[in-house]
């Protein structure tokens, strides 16, 4: 590919400013209440929306003005004054900024960057020290935003792909199927595998305390609470040949010691169980001028899962583009002697790993 000209170049990081601003504008949206407001009340004037959600009329126009310029919402009048000038959501933007169900639904992401910025002082001292910002740091938004964001792929697709893979539905069907969920997060993926295996129970650990938290309280509100449990701590305290299979979903990457986690994992599985590893589907080799996944996964290495997983002392700092070869890798040096890709295709930026 010949390189890029000085106006080519200009033009293309032009287009990353206009992005960075969409993506913060979505940020402001989304929690501010401003497209649910929208979809769920109807079209509403800069006045109608901040009293709906209890924002500055002033912001919610500037706000209202910016997202008709850039293409999300539309209005019929915009000659009215502009105070005047009703706006409303396009049902595409709507699904997209507020449906929590569909798969198109990225708003969250948002939320992801948005935590990153009050850290960047410590991501540039990390830079030059070695150090990290860690999980705790990036708070609420950022676990939020993973939770939410793959929340639908779990909720309505996992079931679908892990019952094409003959081996994996066999085992997790059994009867009194135990299965363990390591780097379980906000639990959504735990939820999931619990309503798609209903004799089975799952067992979901993560080092999180207030992820575990908020799994606790989703597995309730969803109803399998009597079967899907969670325990904060580390892989270490996972218990030693129970499990009928383990999964670990987009975490393996974060690990400051994915081998030692995956040694601990092994040890917990019944003999002749297996684990499944969902991670990034990024290329099998490093080459420049990659296509848009590799690069958004660089994205959120540099700024999250690689600041992340160097938080810890002795880090192997992997970082979001974990290449097949190195969780092959990770899991030869774990004790798996088995690796294979699963053919689970098209779901989301993911690929799954069957590790025996």
């Amino acid at each position: 590919m010949a390189a890029p000209t000085t106006d080519e170049l200009a033009e293309r990081i032009f287009g990353a400013l206009l992005g960075t601003v969409d993506i913060l504008s979505v940020f402001l949206g989304d929690r501010l209440g401003w497209y649910r407001s929208l979809a769920s009340d109807g079209p509403a004037t800069p006045l109608e929306l901040a009293d709906r959600t209890a924002t500055h009329a002033r912001y919610a126009r500037e706000w209202l003005e910016q997202q008709a310029v850039t293409g999300f919402l539309a209005l019929d009048h915009p000659d009215d004054d502009p105070d005047a000038r009703v706006y409303s959501i396009p049902s595409a933007t709507a699904e997209v900024m507020t449906d929590e169900t569909s798969l198109s639904y990225l708003a969250p992401f948002a939320r992801m960057f948005a935590a990153v910025g009050p850290q960047l002082p410590d991501l540039l001292g990390a830079y030059r020290t070695g150090g990290g910002v860690s999980w705790d740091q990036l708070g609420t938004e950022a676990r939020e935003s993973q939770a939410d964001g793959n929340r639908p792929w779990y909720q309505h697709r996992l079931a679908e792909a892990l019952a094409g893979v003959p081996q994996v539905h066999e085992a997790l069907s059994a009867p009194g199927a135990v299965i363990a969920d390591v780097g379980c997060g906000a639990g959504w993926s735990s939820i999931a595998l619990a309503k798609a295996y209903p004799d089975a129970t799952v067992e979901g650990f993560d080092i999180d305390a207030p992820s575990v938290a908020m799994a606790t309280a989703n597995a309730a509100a969803q109803g399998v609470d009597d079967r899907v449990r969670f325990t904060a701590g580390d892989a270490a305290g996972m218990p030693s040949g129970r499990f009928a299979a383990a999964f670990a979903f987009e975490c393996v990457h974060d690990m400051p010691d994915p081998v030692g986690v995956l040694r601990a994992a092994r040890a917990s599985l019944a003999p002749g169980a297996f684990m499944v590893v969902m991670d990034e589907a990024v290329a099998e080799d490093f080459a420049p001028h990659g296509d848009e996944l590799e690069r958004v996964m660089y994205g959120f290495s540099l700024l999250v899962c690689l600041p992340d997983g160097m938080s810890a002392p002795g880090s192997v700092g992997t970082g979001t583009v974990m290449r097949p070869a190195t969780l092959r890798r990770y899991a030869q040096e774990a004790g798996f002697t088995g690796f294979e890709v699963l053919p689970i295709e098209e779901f989301g930026f993911w690929r799954f790993y069957l590790l025996s």
